[in-house]
């Protein structure tokens, strides 16, 4: 590099995957999924990579020679000496490391520029030719659902898309598939949004269309406070060209549109479970339709597809409905058609560990929602059912589940509470439902857990009944993740009913 030439300078220069990457020296923090990626589009780059991680799965840690790059495993509570004498030129942080982790906060004493993923990866979407549009999908809850609804919808039109960010495929990974995309639908938490926000130079994120799908208590641990939360939210509308689609029964996601720097010429479109207005999606006499993106949208509207119809494909649950209003306006956005939304929505279906039924026996549902990780999302699935066994509980992440337990305690026949601290869901249930049948996993073993859980559930439940676990809490305390916990509820469930199971399919309960 040219003496002359300073780190800053530089990185202004790096905004296409054809530029002069070589010898920049890159440190990367976290080996996770993410991490592993940035490392590999990095090293394929030609930049030197050090990656510090304090965890590294076996198998991506066996790749980092291969790939070109170097792994150092630190405790990273500082900045290991091998990090250091590498001086490198920028670090790029995986999602999980909040700003106020020692790493960062080095980083930030040193002077050394910070970059998520995602701004990675769009300084170099353009390595398979012209770079895909973007659109952004973020929330507290309903963003996978969303992405994937998105998704289907433009792939039945027949253009190429790819899912990708938190959903599990990272952006740099869709970024760098040979065949290329004509569009990408990112989902993006607000770890990512946060890391973006904080994006220098010109080249900056511009999504073609985004959605905040609504805001709730949430990570408050890793953002310090709502309002920082709120704030990284936000950030998914910014410089967005066509479409900035807000919740209309959020206000805080309209207010966020508002507030948002956007391109000239983008819209605000809302919507919503009721009748739409003008430039919004929503619901009239059971029938899903669009008074957004038309020419005559002030006396006219577009069907989309109807209650009835979601309702045989399992997909009328009302939380999922908003999902499917905020999903088709994206894909509208796009100049996917009515008929075509209709069509890919036939033949969707929801991810596992989301409402997902894994059977009826002796009348009673089994619900597993486990991707329920909040009391946000929770609220939601609690509404979708009259009569519940509720089990609830885990890693809380700093959010009180007092309201929730308040706000459904007539609905409630029962509930069953795990996770390894139980004490703040007890002391709830005792304040707020003090008439609830409250019964307490108290095994701590992860592959016993849902047995018990199971098991107690089985004895306050009666026909008519849905057992839901919906635990308003992460799953860290006791599982890998929330996958694995719905995974040992659904096979607990299957042990204890599954000889049990009712065939008519009137038993099964409403979604």
């Amino acid at each position: 590099m040219d003496p002359e030439v300073t780190v800053a300078n530089r990185l202004d220069t790096l905004t296409s995957w054809h530029a002069d990457w070589s010898g920049l020296r890159v440190g990367v923090l976290g080996l996770g999924v993410t991490g592993f990626s940035v490392a590999d589009t990095l090293a394929e780059l030609g930049a030197d990579v050090l990656v510090v991680a304090s965890n590294a799965e076996d198998a991506r840690a066996g790749l980092i020679d291969v790939i070109g790059a170097r792994l150092v495993r630190s405790d990273l509570d500082a900045p290991p000496a091998e990090l250091l004498d590498h001086r490198p030129e920028v670090l790029v942080v995986s999602p999980g490391f909040s700003p106020t982790h020692p790493m960062l906060e080095w980083a930030t004493e040193a002077g050394i520029p910070v970059w998520g993923d995602v701004e990675l990866a769009w300084r170099v979407r353009d390595k398979v030719g012209t770079p895909a549009e973007w659109i952004l999908v973020t929330g507290t809850n309903g963003k996978t659902t969303t992405v994937q609804l998105t998704a289907a919808m433009m792939a039945e039109a027949g253009l190429r898309v790819a899912p990708c960010g938190n959903i599990g495929v990272p952006v740099l990974d869709a970024i760098r598939d040979p065949q290329g995309f004509d569009v990408l639908v990112v989902e993006l938490s607000s770890y990512q949004l946060h890391y973006l926000a904080g994006q220098a130079g010109e080249d900056k994120v511009t999504p073609y269309s985004s959605v905040c799908l609504n805001i709730a208590d949430d990570h408050l641990d890793w953002h310090g406070s709502l309002e920082a939360y709120i704030d990284a939210k936000g950030e998914v509308y910014s410089r967005t060209r066509v479409a900035c689609v807000y919740n209309r029964s959020d206000p805080v996601t309209e207010d966020l549109v508002r507030r948002a720097d956007v391109s000239e010429g983008a819209r605000a479109i809302g919507f919503g479970l009721g009748v739409p207005g003008p430039s919004d999606l929503g619901i009239v006499d059971g029938i899903l339709v669009d008074r957004a993106f038309l020419d005559d949208r002030f006396t006219s509207a577009l069907e989309l597809t109807t209650i009835e119809e979601l309702a045989a494909a399992g997909l009328a649950a009302p939380h999922i409905v908003a999902n499917i209003l905020a999903a088709a306006a994206l894909a509208r956005s796009f100049g996917v058609s009515p008929a075509i939304i209709r069509q890919a929505l036939l033949g969707f279906s929801l991810d596992a560990h989301r409402i997902q039924l894994v059977l009826t026996a002796g009348g009673i549902g089994w619900i597993n929602d486990s991707k329920a990780t909040n009391p946000h999302a929770a609220d939601a699935s609690l509404r979708s059912y009259p009569s519940v066994v509720w089990i609830v509980g885990g890693l809380l992440k700093g959010v009180d589940v007092s309201d929730l337990v308040s706000r459904h305690a007539e609905r409630l026949r029962g509930a069953v509470v795990i996770g390894v601290d139980r004490s703040a869901v007890l002391a709830a249930f005792e304040r707020h439902a003090p008439n609830v049948p409250v019964l307490e996993v108290t095994t701590v073993d992860t592959g016993d857990v849902m047995t018990e859980a199971v098991e107690l559930a089985s004895g306050l439940a009666a026909s008519g009944d849905v057992v839901l676990l919906a635990p308003a809490a992460a799953s860290m305390d006791q599982f890998a993740d929330y996958a694995e916990r719905g995974r040992e509820f659904t096979e607990a469930v299957q042990e204890r009913w599954g000889g049990l199971t009712d065939e008519r399919p009137d038993d099964q309960p409403p979604l």
